[in-house]
């Protein structure tokens, strides 16, 4: 048998009686406002959920929202995944739970064989959790897909019995789909504590980016003020300190690359390349 903590309540109800109050020798005009007030104890379930609803966003576990994540097919060779986040909003539960997203909209019927999700968990006692969903470069339906524009797919949350709606802007989040080697999204802006991209690497190229992909086997990653660590391969975030050591070992691979040709290396607007 399932046992369940509770918490002790009071519930009270509250009556109201008007009664002549006495003044001086006789029953004055006053009235004497009388509150009664009943209260009894009930138990209320401390894993209540009859009232939980889903948030789910693209962004960072700190709940940063983001209205739109990027997944690029050409990145990957067979499966590659995106990150996003879940959590409730009411009384964690005293079991598992397990939510399924549903792709919709925008280009979805072109791509949505090459989608992979999961049977989430929400584990007993928790209230969220980080999650994937994987994406198939080896089942686009035509190489060429999205080379020349970018797509884009939706996802939400499965209607059922475990989980409401989530607020407004944790209810769905899209998905912009590329097949191409695209500029980074970070390149000349980012929000703080994350840093461009531009203040170590220069001017964006696509010669120059794939470059730095064949040399650092790094793609999309971001460069952040506060993080100490010097590289973490699950976030792909480097930190500042060490952004410096990669700059300086494209300066080298460069230098390496001039050294043993007869022309430099030069970007598709034909200028030289430079760190």
């Amino acid at each position: 048998m399932k046992t369940l903590n509770t918490l002790n309540t009071l519930r009270c109800h509250t009556q109201k009686y008007l009664l002549p109050s006495l003044t001086g020798r006789g029953w004055g005009v006053g009235l004497l406002l009388l509150i009664l007030i009943s209260c009894s104890k009930e138990e209320v379930s401390t894993y209540d959920t009859s009232h939980t609803s889903l948030n789910i966003w693209v962004g960072n576990a700190a709940g940063a929202v983001f209205e739109t994540t990027t997944y690029n097919y050409s990145y990957a060779y067979e499966e590659g995944a995106v990150t996003f986040y879940a959590q409730i909003s009411g009384m964690p539960a005293d079991h598992d739970r397990t939510f399924h997203l549903q792709p919709f909209g925008g280009d979805s019927a072109l791509m949505v064989n090459t989608v992979r999700t999961e049977d989430y968990v929400i584990p007993a006692g928790q209230i969220g959790g980080t999650y994937q969903v994987y994406f198939n470069s080896q089942k686009l339906s035509s190489a060429d897909l999205f080379t020349t524009r970018d797509g884009r797919i939706n996802f939400r949350v499965v209607p059922d019995e475990a989980f409401e709606l989530g607020t407004e802007n944790h209810q769905q989040f899209t998905v912009v789909l590329k097949n191409y080697l695209a500029k980074p999204d970070n390149w000349d802006a980012a929000n703080f504590p994350r840093i461009p991209l531009s203040r170590y690497f220069g001017t964006y190229s696509r010669v120059k980016y794939q470059f730095m992909i064949e040399h650092l086997g790094l793609v999309d990653f971001e460069i952040n003020y506060n993080t100490q660590t010097a590289y973490d391969e699950e976030t792909n975030i480097v930190s500042a300190v060490y952004a410096v050591h990669l700059q300086q070992l494209m300066q080298r691979a460069l230098n390496e690359y001039n050294a043993s040709h007869d022309e430099p290396l030069t970007d598709e607007f034909g200028n030289p390349v430079t760190f």
